[in-house]
């Protein structure tokens, strides 16, 4: 019995202890600045969008802006390489989420969005300038 309870304390420390949970989650990859995204829909034509990150450690914040509306605010996350934001859009037929979900690699980032049932892929490159200066 009192085996177990060692290790059952043990098992407590590591729970508690704060750098056993950072190992746990994986440094952010480095999100912030501005990227131009294009969405792929089933056979209809690449919508080119302006995304604006602003990151603190694995928070995203920020805009994405499609050419023919205003920008609608994004929140979300970054672990490792998974980046995952929600946007909310207010149209004529009532409001609409969006849910972007995808891998960073570098200057780029791929995935997919989800609107209710609708899925289609997405992708991300760095804005030119900041690449050049990343």
């Amino acid at each position: 019995m009192t085996r177990h309870l060692i290790a059952l304390a043990a098992v407590a420390v590591l729970i508690a202890w704060p750098g056993a949970r950072a190992k746990a989650q994986a440094k952010p990859a480095s999100v912030n600045g501005a990227w131009q995204v294009s969405m792929h829909g089933q056979g209809a034509a690449v919508t080119m969008q302006a995304l604006s990150i602003v990151q603190k450690g694995g928070t995203i914040s920020g805009t994405l802006k499609a050419p023919q509306g205003g920008p609608v605010a994004i929140h979300g996350t970054v672990n490792g390489t998974t980046i995952a934001f929600t946007v909310k859009r207010q149209t004529p037929d009532g409001d609409v989420t969006q849910q972007f979900a995808g891998t960073v690699n570098g200057d780029a980032i791929s995935g997919t969005v989800t609107q209710g049932e609708f899925h289609v892929n997405w992708t991300a490159g760095r804005a030119k300038q900041q690449a050049a200066a990343h």
